[in-house]
């Protein structure tokens, strides 16, 4: 996907709620101004992927204990040039958990998030604080794979009941306005696929 499609799903997205309606206005803001939003190299805000993989009875979430957060959270990783964030989210929850029986449940936007990462040290070089403008994509994983870690990012990778994904991490922020919504939002992706 390029650039001006990833702004055309960002515009056509239809909020959750209060922060998604904000945080999309945000998102679009540096999508549409900012040149280098997809690297790294803009210290005061890039763009980044993130996915919410569930099994097939989507009953259960597949987390990583983050080295940096010292949290169990969900996978994800920057943009690093790409602006096909799907293709960042699926190569992200790969790398991160080890899954190779993977598949995107929709290809659409699933979730987006403005999320605030505090100053830290990462290989050895200070980062400073700065914004993740973040696009979540709904991911299925087969529960039977073999998980491995990505020692350098993350110290364990658990299956957890949805509930209890919610609860596993640390971060209040996270638990309250993300983990919990997107749990919403699986409740009524499931119960359209019961319709249909």
């Amino acid at each position: 996907m390029d650039a001006a499609s990833l702004i055309e799903s960002v515009r056509n997205y239809q909020p959750w709620n209060e922060q998604e309606e904000r945080d999309r206005d945000i998102i679009l803001f540096h999508l549409e101004r900012t040149p280098d939003i997809f690297s790294r190299e803009n210290s005061t805000a890039h763009m980044t992927a993130s996915s919410w993989i569930v099994d097939h009875s989507l009953t259960k979430v597949l987390m990583v204990y983050h080295n940096i957060y010292k949290s169990w959270s969900w996978t994800g990783g920057h943009a690093d040039g790409n602006t096909d964030l799907l293709s960042v989210a699926l190569r992200e929850a790969r790398e991160e958990t080890g899954i190779t029986h993977v598949r995107v449940l929709s290809p659409e936007v699933y979730s987006l998030e403005v999320l605030t990462v505090d100053g830290h040290e990462k290989r050895g070089k200070y980062v400073s604080s700065h914004l993740h403008l973040n696009l979540t994509y709904l991911l299925e994983a087969d529960d039977h794979d073999m998980l491995t870690r990505k020692e350098d990012e993350n110290s364990a990778v658990a299956w957890f009941p949805l509930e209890e994904a919610v609860q596993a991490s640390c971060e209040p922020w996270f638990r309250a306005r993300i983990y919990s919504k997107l749990n919403e939002k699986l409740s009524r992706y499931r119960e359209n696929m019961r319709r249909n």
